[in-house]
Order: C-alpha cells, then sequence, then structure tokens
C-alpha cells in the first residue's frame, strides 16, 4: 500500500514531526519548570506518589497539577472536536485548528515562562500535549502514542521479530516507521536540551515552528 493512501496527519513525516513536538515538551517542562513532564503523566504519576512517601507534598502538587492540567487540556480539545463536528467540520479543518491552539499555546508558554510560577508553565505545557494526544493517535491507519514510547517500544520490537525470524516484509516496514518515531521522540528532547542555555525559555518556539510545519503539512493531500 502506498503510504499516499494514508491522510496526511497519518504519514511518517507528520508522525515524526509529532514525537519530536512531544519529546521537546518533555525535557523543556522538565528542565525549565522544575523537573515536571508536560506529555509523559505515568512519570508524573510516579513522581507524585515517590513525593507523597516521602511527605513531600508541595512537590508531589506539582506533579498532581500537571496531571489535572492533561485532564482539562483533554477535556478542551473533545469539546472542540465535538463542536466542530457538529458544524459539519471537515478533518483537515479540525486538526488545523488543534495544531494553531497547541502552536498558540507554545507561544504563550515562552512569553510567559518568566513571569509565572513553574506549575502555571507546565499547566500550559500539559494542555498542549494533551491536545496532541487527543487529536492525533494513527500512524499509517494503525494506533500509536506520541507521548509515550514505551507502547511503541513494544510495538517496535514485536515487528522487528515477525521481519528477522518470519520475514515479513509488513512487519520490517512497520519496524522502521517505528524506530523513526521513536528516534524524533529522542531528537525533540535532546534538541531542546541543547538550545536552552542560549535560547532559555524561548526554546519553545522551535517546537512552536514545528506545529506550524505541521499545519501545513495537514493541507497537503
Amino acid at each position: 500500500m502506498s503510504k499516499n493512501t494514508f491522510p496526511s496527519h497519518e504519514r511518517l513525516l507528520f508522525a515524526s514531526l509529532l514525537t519530536m513536538t512531544a519529546g521537546s515538551l518533555d525535557a523543556y517542562s522538565y528542565l525549565i519548570h522544575g523537573e515536571v513532564f508536560a506529555g509523559l503523566q505515568t512519570g508524573n504519576l510516579i513522581l507524585l506518589g515517590i513525593n507523597l512517601g516521602k511527605l513531600h507534598f508541595a512537590t508531589a502538587g506539582h506533579y498532581l497539577i500537571s496531571l489535572l492540567a492533561f485532564c482539562v487540556g483533554t477535556i478542551i480539545v473533545k469539546m472542540l472536536q465535538h463542536f466542530l463536528k457538529s458544524r459539519g467540520t471537515q478533518a483537515p479543518v479540525e486538526q488545523r485548528t488543534v495544531l494553531l491552539y497547541i502552536t498558540a499555546l507554545l507561544i504563550l508558554s515562552a512569553l510567559l515562562e518568566k513571569s509565572v510560577p513553574n506549575i502555571v508553565g507546565t499547566s500550559i505545557l500539559s494542555l498542549a500535549a494533551a491536545a496532541a494526544l487527543q487529536e492525533f493517535r494513527k500512524l499509517k491507519g494503525a494506533p500509536f502514542m506520541p507521548l509515550m514510547m514505551t507502547g511503541n517500544f513494544r510495538t517496535l520490537y514485536e515487528a522487528l521479530y515477525e521481519a528477522i525470524f518470519l520475514k515479513n516484509k509488513q512487519m520490517a516496514t512497520k519496524a522502521k516507521d517505528i524506530a523513526t518515531v521513536i528516534f524524533t521522540f529522542f531528537a525533540g528532547a535532546l534538541m531542546i536540551s541543547l538550545l536552552i542555555p542560549s535560547m532559555g525559555g524561548y526554546a519553545i518556539l522551535i517546537p512552536a515552528l514545528i506545529t506550524i510545519m505541521m499545519t501545513w503539512i495537514t493541507m497537503i493531500k
């Protein structure tokens, strides 16, 4: 099946940019906003439990707020999706709307980084991460996770097994695709860690540029 059989937002290029953005958000929130993750809520849940166990209630509150912000972000985008569908909006328009919403949040994060507490900054980024996960969850028609790589690693290893031992060419292609999105997630985190020393809080504008690029990609058939 040709890659062009799939809509633009399910192709490898879009998925790679999406995971790069996701890795960037988590690295940025961790480094800039007090070691709290924007999208990796499993990590926040673990850290919440650890800090509660140590009776570090103030620190635990930061992780709890990120979890709640992610919940609110999911509900906001779900409401937006319902509203747009009720008006007969086509899927590409919905996708561009969500991407522009994410871009606006990232720009807002850059502008407010030095003037708001860490919990506010992380919450803004958690809203953006939740929006990305709510709207984009497929790669070439199959489910994939743009924010959390554990499930993608499992898919990669399964695909590699079938490609190597069962000589399944389709699974070999799938393994390459999943390996690519895992690498771009890592690349996004690496990019932010390299940019922060020189750009500071404005480093988040680079992921914002990536989401603008993704918006343009959704216009391609």
